[in-house]
């Protein structure tokens, strides 16, 4: 199974509340979902810029993408 790793960037100077706090709703949209992730988290950049990731399996991809718009995705290798 293939999974992908989702990005939502956020820019300026409270990026780092900005994707923290993203974090929680998209948890949130995850349960509420039922809709199973393999990681999080938040990474910063830059002191201004910094995003909120998660990682799924492939097929959840067009349900995540039509409600949450992520800014980017890469393919990641499943364990």
């Amino acid at each position: 199974m293939e999974n992908i790793k989702l990005i939502w960037d956020f820019r300026g100077p409270s990026s780092s509340q900005t994707a923290a706090h993203f974090k929680i709703h998209l948890l949130e949209f995850f349960a509420s979902e039922k809709i199973r992730f393999i990681d999080s988290g938040v990474e910063p950049v830059n002191e201004v810029h910094h995003y909120t990731f998660a990682v799924i399996e492939k097929h959840h991809l067009e349900v995540i993408k039509s409600a949450l718009k992520p800014t980017r995705g890469q393919l990641v290798k499943a364990n």
